[in-house]
């Protein structure tokens, strides 16, 4: 027979062991790369982390359950090449007017990682982290422009005497909390000067570089940069942007990229306003040559124009030909992976519970490209709910709602 001091030692046992969960996401297909999950289960949350992922949990004691069922399940999205930096002064193409706010757009969107793509460089980034990073509930992580004073323009990014490896390294380390790459964009002369300071900053700060190589001249040619110049897990983006060197005279992708790959370097979409071109995507992806990471280049006339969201970028992917699990690793684990934040993009207990929930429509969709070049699919992604850190933050269907007339709240007065 227990002792008294047994039975009620045994019973806080079990009641710690069986806290109730704060929310259950129930019955939805999961789909989860970095853990090898593909199937319909329930996902348990509390405390803001995932507490269990596996059919049939007992919800009896949860404080919320939510019915999931015939919708997806995925990690947070992850998009590494947005701009978010509305306070940029005479920000003329990717600051001030033309970045949006994190929390407005990337709820909606499914994203719960965005990584602010060289917005701010080592002169404003203090700045940017005080008014942007530290002040949004989603997660924002940045990587910094080569260039001191980041993108307020076209021109200034040309000025070679402003690529200051030492002092963006220097910042990229006091921030090493939320730097997480180099950022180099827009050169225009007919040297690879920027590419080349950007990647000593990498070396010098231990992150990896993000390069938009801008223009394709022949003294600096985009085979040379992915061959020789840019490091393993070095990330070359707006990959399929005309007229980008892809394929080779016999229309199959040229040899060179085989290799850049296999030597490490990634190739991420950043579809932009004017970066990502059928003409191009079309016959590399159905040759097999898909991207590594799936990002939208995300500002207000991208989102306003052929791109839309990371949603609709992934859906495109799936209509020449890319499996749905498929597009969600290049959204989730493989980005998160790259800018080397293997936490993210994952569904697994102890994880901190960063969420969505997809609906995958099927119909008859149209697709456009940066300039207005047009496919068709059958299957379309939308959201139905973005969940950060445990919390509901967007909810597109009301399912984390109750009946109006079960509320025991209190309505305001005015």
């Amino acid at each position: 027979m227990l002792s008294k001091i047994s039975f009620f030692l045994l019973a806080a046992a079990f009641t710690a062991t069986a806290q109730p969960y704060d929310l259950v996401l129930r019955g939805g297909h999961v789909i989860d790369p970095k853990n090898q999950v593909d199937r319909v289960a329930d996902v348990a949350i509390r405390d803001g982390r995932i507490a269990a992922v596996a059919p049939g949990l007992d919800v009896s004691q949860a404080r919320r359950v939510i019915d999931v069922s015939g919708l997806y399940v995925t990690p947070g999205l992850v998009d590494i090449h947005v701009h978010v930096f509305p306070g940029l002064e005479n920000g003329g193409i990717l600051g001030g007017a033309s970045s949006v706010f994190p929390d407005q757009v990337g709820p909606r969107m499914a994203t719960t990682t965005m990584v602010d793509a060289g917005t701010a460089g080592w002169r404003n980034f203090a700045r940017y982290r005080r008014d942007i990073i530290d002040q949004s509930r989603i997660r924002v992580l940045a990587m910094i422009n080569i260039t001191g004073v980041g993108m307020p323009n076209f021109d200034v990014e040309q000025n070679p005497y402003d690529l200051d490896p030492e002092a963006t390294a220097k910042v990229a380390k006091a921030h090493k909390d939320v730097v997480v790459g180099i950022k180099t964009a827009h050169w225009r002369p007919p040297t690879f000067l920027s590419v080349e300071k950007a990647v000593e900053a990498g070396n010098l700060a231990g992150v990896p570089v993000m390069v938009d190589f801008g223009y394709f001249l022949p003294e600096r040619p985009y085979q040379e940069m992915v061959s020789r110049i840019l490091r393993p897990g070095d990330m070359s983006t707006h990959f399929y942007r005309w007229p980008a060197p892809l394929m080779d005279e016999n229309g199959k992708v040229a040899e060179y990229l085989h290799a850049a790959r296999k030597r490490g370097v990634k190739f991420d979409v950043g579809h932009g306003s004017g970066s990502f071109h059928f003409r191009l995507a079309e016959p590399v992806v159905r040759q097999g040559f898909w991207p590594d990471s799936i990002s939208t280049d995300l500002h207000v006339s991208s989102m306003n124009s052929g791109m839309i969201d990371i949603l609709s970028l992934m859906s495109k992917f799936m209509a020449m030909g890319v499996p749905l699990q498929e597009v969600v690793r290049m959204s989730t684990t493989n980005p998160a992976t790259q800018i080397n934040r293997p936490e993210l993009g994952q569904i697994a207990v102890g994880a901190e519970a960063d969420v969505v929930v997809l609906r995958l429509e099927k119909g008859k969709f149209g697709f456009t490209d940066a300039r207005g070049g047009r496919i068709e699919g059958a299957e379309r992604l939308t959201c139905d709910m973005t969940i950060r850190a445990g919390r509901v933050m967007f909810d597109y269907n009301g399912r984390a709602g109750a009946p109006w007339r079960e509320l025991k709240i209190r309505y305001p007065d005015r």
